[in-house]
């Protein structure tokens, strides 16, 4: 029987698509598809016009939502739905927004190594690493950190983000998205049909049921 296949398209500076992340996790361990599951993780930069060094946090969603009291009213909300879904926000400890590029293109590099566990374990340890950590994801060495704890090779993660590779491969998979119709993150595609937004676990397990009962013989 064919794997099933699954399109996360996120960014690490979206709570929601972590929330997502917990759900979609949930669901895996509880669906018995009956089938394989196979994860692909799509980049989709909700900022890329973002400085590379990044922005003050207050500064940039008091800019983006009218006032800092705004903002603090939706991070309130996250945290809630987070503390539902196994995800601990600690806000406080988020002191800027970065520019996510360079932690794209270490998940392409993850993903090139064909270990699906660890690559899992990467994705979620960088949400971990800026929503509950407050580290700065949009610098090279704290990805080159969180990666070598996870056991990828720090040397052959620096030279990766040195270097210009996966620059195209997160472009593309932008211009794929907007093919697509994908317009906001996180948008989780099961055998090619979407769902979107931080769906509940059970949406996510009755997807992954249907798209087995698809592929049973």
């Amino acid at each position: 029987m064919q794997a099933i296949q699954v399109e996360v398209n996120y960014d690490f500076i979206c709570p929601w698509c972590w929330i997502g992340q917990r759900n979609l996790a949930a669901a895996l361990a509880q669906a018995d598809a009956g089938a394989a599951v196979s994860i692909r993780y799509v980049p989709f930069e909700l900022n890329p016009a973002m400085p590379a060094e990044g922005m003050d946090r207050r500064a940039y969603r008091t800019q983006k939502f009218g006032s800092w009291a705004r903002s603090q009213s939706m991070d309130a909300q996250v945290t809630a739905a987070g503390l539902a879904a196994g995800a601990q926000f600690d806000y406080d400890k988020v002191l800027r927004t970065p520019n996510t590029r360079l932690a794209h293109r270490l998940m392409h590099f993850a993903q090139q190594r064909n270990e699906p566990h660890r690559t899992a374990a990467l994705y979620q340890a960088l949400y971990a690493a800026y929503f509950a950590e407050g580290r700065d994801i949009g610098l090279l060495e704290t990805l080159v950190d969180i990666a070598a704890e996870h056991a990828f090779d720090a040397n052959e993660v620096r030279a990766y983000l040195l270097s210009s590779a996966g620059n195209q491969e997160v472009e593309a998979a932008r211009d794929r998205a907007d093919k697509l119709g994908v317009q906001a993150v996180p948008t989780i595609l099961i055998d090619g049909r979407a769902i979107s937004g931080a769906q509940p676990p059970v949406v996510f397990t009755n997807a992954l049921r249907s798209a087995g009962q698809r592929k049973a013989p």
